[in-house]
């Protein structure tokens, strides 16, 4: 493909098949119909039914779906309430509803990029001046651009004036980009920032005007390479949906094989094959799945992350994609751009080096066309409208300067002379300013303002200055000299030649897209979390280096890297030194989906933040993609996963923190129901092998779905521990069982079954004298209560996995609120007339009513014990 760039006008424009005065109608009509129309490729949507059955396609959910078929064919046979079914259905259609609420609609990236693009264009046609639709234009057609216009195709500049263009949302450079036809000098590849005689779709012209030939329309753009990288881009589970995956299969073959086993043991004990016998033993087997299977476990999470979703918000964290809060809690790695994220986007005078500052600032602000208005808002190109901003907050408004020194006279900036000259009348006769790059400026001054007045220009004041600008642009500031000259009456000529010759030098301003304030501090806590952060810009390496120490985000320049070098790596060697860079310049979109791909191979979690254009396809690739609510474009916000509606980066540090404890409040949640569900499956299989019934599959699922739900849910509601930000972040590997967690879940789950059948026996005893195994209505409510509310008492011992629930300050008003509500629905069953009829209870007595109340109370100073060995244990 051929690079316009480095090739001539003519050698472009003959490649073309064209001409300086464009097409004729009739090919670029033919060139339409073969090469199709100027626009992106249309993005599919997802529909609504598509995006329900997908929340359906769980594994878990699909098991759920499973054991409502089941049951109902039970229910069916054997002549029963079809309550069961209805319960699971109902959970298993909220938790579809959720997810797809609170899941991002379908993306309409691709529709914001073609928003982007120009709606019409200036074109010339059978060698005459049209107004066109930008679809219509084609390879070869010639555009007029002048300020204020969007670029509509890729397009090599023929001609030039002054002219600037805002190309941020490619390039992530805060300052436009100045534009000429001069052939570039490389052998290799250019950068897209450096490529100053091209323009390109989706940019806009901020000063000047051109004339451009068309190279590349469509997909074929550099706008459109970035939406189909976003097509091509895949969404991929997050480490909890991993997790939960992984949780979901083994469960499915934990509740088959129960399945089996007890059907099985039931018709071989049983010693016949009759109806009676199959039914009564696949009931049995039912009843064991559904005490395995945690029916709650996936609304629980929903809702919970919901809950975080919702609290995040308040906080100015808008997150698209709910399992991507906690992804948030693993990230290792952050790359930012620089552009808008950790600056401010928003050019800015730091620095001035003069012997009469009023002088200074009053001539910067007058020699520039950016304008400010009475009530203080700047318009114009950034670098002219930062001047002018210094004037404003110096107490010089361009408004009234504008009033005393109204202009009559100016030589326009170009790219050649590098400069800007306006003329002024004064009271006394006329006064021009020149502002422009030092060394330009000073070439044409003969003396410069001092202590001790204007004087003649030596070399060694010379030297001076040029120290002083070196010393401004090793600050990675961008630096502009002004100078100034008097006139008794107006000029003949505002030529360049006439107008800048023995001017006198006043001073140099500095100015830089300053970093945000709360930045710093942000990346300092992001070093204590043990996550590292990356810059990855298509600014000047001086510059991203330079903001990168004041950020701490480097050590050493050697930690810098250009885009141009990783073109000479291959993937696998940019794997193997990607840990020795943290700022990455004058990258291209492809280069930042290379630098995130090669993080995420090493392992690591990586987030990526940004604003433009530019940074959608990376931010698509990450494992969680932030986009910036103020600044950034609608493309990058259809592709993130979370935005931070304050552009704050220091809000990512905020949702970090958070995505830690909404993780481990998880973890807490899970470990509750599954240490429930199996003290449930090894009490049933335990009675089922001694040759009773312990409990009903109703009384499993009452007890699954209402009874845990709540605490579960107000475990999610814990505020986390304080030191969760001066951990490294957690392994993304590690499964929800680690750290001891699956030993935990086991011995908990064996203690409430165990509790549950005392509870059992002990009500047999009660209400027969007997110590004996044998089916009881009393041993089986009492038991019914006992598993109840040691599950409910459980709950509280597992707001610490190690620390003593007495120890904790805060308490868990969820969690009490929960607890007195589980215990009055527990009694309704227990004593309400046709609860009691319909769950098949005995209405015990009060006495063991508190009996079983005493057996479940068991639970917390068990755990505390064993909490306690544990943490001997580890301090030995």
């Amino acid at each position: 493909m051929m690079k316009e760039y480095l090739e001539s006008i003519q050698s472009v424009i003959a490649s073309l098949n064209t001409s300086a005065m464009g097409l004729s109608q009739a090919e670029a009509q033919e060139r339409l119909e073969r090469n199709g129309r100027n626009k992106l490729a249309e993005a599919k949507k997802t529909s609504l039914a598509k995006r329900f059955v997908k929340q359906l396609a769980d594994p878990m959910i699909l098991v759920l779906l499973a054991a409502a078929v089941i049951s109902a064919v039970t229910s069916i046979l054997s002549d029963e309430s079809m309550a069961d079914v209805l319960i699971i259905l109902f959970v298993v259609i909220l938790n579809a509803v959720l997810g797809v609420v609170q899941e991002s609609k379908a993306e309409a990236a691709i529709d914001a990029l073609k928003k982007m693009t120009a709606a019409t264009s200036k074109v010339y046609r059978d060698g005459k001046l049209q107004a066109l639709h930008s679809e219509e234009l084609c390879v070869g057609d010639v555009i007029v651009l002048e300020a204020g216009d969007s670029v509509p195709a890729d397009a090599r500049l023929i001609e030039a004036a002054s002219m600037k263009v805002e190309e941020s949302a490619l390039t992530g450079e805060s300052v436009p980009a100045q534009k000429d036809t001069d052939v570039l000098k490389s052998e290799g590849d250019v950068p897209l920032g450096d490529r100053h005689n091209m323009v390109y779709m989706g940019t806009t012209v901020v000063y000047g005007r051109g004339l451009a030939v068309i190279c590349r329309t469509g997909m074929d753009t550099e706008m459109g390479k970035i939406a189909d990288a976003l097509a091509k881009a895949e969404d991929e589970n997050t480490p909890l949906q991993k997790q939960l995956a992984g949780l979901s299969r083994v469960l499915t073959w934990l509740v088959l094989g129960i399945c089996v086993f007890i059907f099985l043991v039931g018709v071989v004990r049983a010693g016949s094959f009759s109806a009676a016998v199959l039914l009564d033993t696949f009931i049995l087997a039912v009843s064991l799945a559904v005490a395995a299977i945690p029916e709650g476990l996936a609304a629980v999470v929903t809702i919970v992350l919901s809950i975080g979703v919702t609290k995040m918000s308040k906080h100015n964290a808008v997150i698209r994609r709910l399992t991507a809060v906690e992804t948030l809690g693993c990230a290792q790695i952050i790359c930012s751009d620089k552009t808008g994220t950790l600056t401010q986007n928003k050019m800015t005078v730091v620095e001035d080096w003069t012997e009469d500052r009023a002088l200074l600032i009053r001539s910067m602000a007058l020699c520039s066309d950016a304008e400010a208005d009475e009530s203080g808002e700047v318009i114009g190109e950034p670098t002219e409208a930062a001047l002018v901003s210094y004037g404003l907050k110096n107490g010089f408004p361009k408004y009234e300067l504008k009033r005393g020194l109204p202009r009559v006279g100016e030589a326009p900036f170009d790219s050649m002379r590098k400069m800007m000259s306006t003329v002024h009348k004064t009271q006394d006769g006329f006064v021009q300013y020149t502002k422009g790059a030092p060394d330009e400026v000073l070439a044409h001054c003969t003396k410069v303002l001092t202590k001790q007045g204007v004087v003649e220009l030596t070399d060694a004041l010379k030297a001076q200055i040029m120290e002083t600008n070196k010393a401004f642009a090793d600050r990675a500031l961008r630096v502009l000299a002004s100078a100034f000259r008097d006139y008794d009456r107006q000029p003949d000529s505002f030529t360049p030649e006439e107008l800048e010759a023995g001017m006198t030098f006043i001073g140099l301003t500095g100015m830089i897209d300053p970093i945000r304030p709360e930045v710093k501090a942000a990346v300092e806590r992001c070093h204590e979390a043990g996550i590292a952060v990356v810059m990855i810009t298509g600014d000047h390496i001086d510059t991203a280096v330079a903001i990168a120490k004041e950020l701490g985000i480097l050590t050493d320049s050697s930690q810098a890297v250009l885009g141009a070098a990783l073109d000479r790596l291959s993937d696998e060697e940019l794997e193997q030194s990607i840990n020795s860079y943290r700022v990455y310049a004058r990258v291209q979109p492809e280069h930042k989906v290379r630098i995130v791909n090669a993080w995420r191979k090493r392992g690591k979690v990586t987030a990526m933040t940004g604003d433009g254009v530019n940074d959608a396809p990376s931010i698509k690739a990450a494992d969680i993609g932030i986009g910036m609510g103020i600044t950034g474009t609608d493309v990058t916000k259809n592709v993130a996963d979370m935005i931070l509606a304050d552009d704050n980066f220091a809000t990512i540090v905020s949702a970090v923190e958070e995505g830690r404890k909404i993780y481990a409040n998880i973890r807490k949640s899970i470990q509750f129901l599954l240490s429930s569900n199996l003290s449930e499956v090894i009490g049933i299989f335990t009675a089922t092998m001694l040759g009773f019934t312990l409990l009903k599959p109703t009384h499993i699922l009452w007890i699954n779905l209402i009874t845990d739900s709540l605490p579960a849910l107000a475990l999610g509601m814990e505020e986390g521990e304080t030191d969760a930000m001066r951990k490294n972040p957690r392994d993304s590997k590690d499964g929800i069982f680690s750290g001891g967690v699956g030993v935990d879940t086991v011995y908990q789950g064996i203690l409430v079954a165990v509790l549950t059948l005392v509870a059992y026996f002990v009500g047999h005893f009660m209400e027969s004298g007997r110590w004996e195994i044998t089916n009881s209505p009393d041993g089986m409510t009492m038991a019914f209560l006992t598993l109840s509310m040691a599950e409910i008492f459980h709950s509280f011992n597992l707001r610490s996995q190690r620390g003593s629930v007495f120890t904790l300050k805060k308490q868990n008003l969820y969690l009490w609120g929960s607890e007195i509500l589980a215990l009055l629905l527990t009694t309704a069953v227990i004593y309400v007339p046709f609860l009691k009829t319909a769950f098949d209870f005995e209405a015990i007595s009060l006495a063991e009513y508190f009996v079983a109340l005493g057996i479940a109370l068991c639970v917390i100073p068990i755990v505390e014990l064993v909490k306690w060995f544990q943490r001997r244990r580890k301090t030995r």
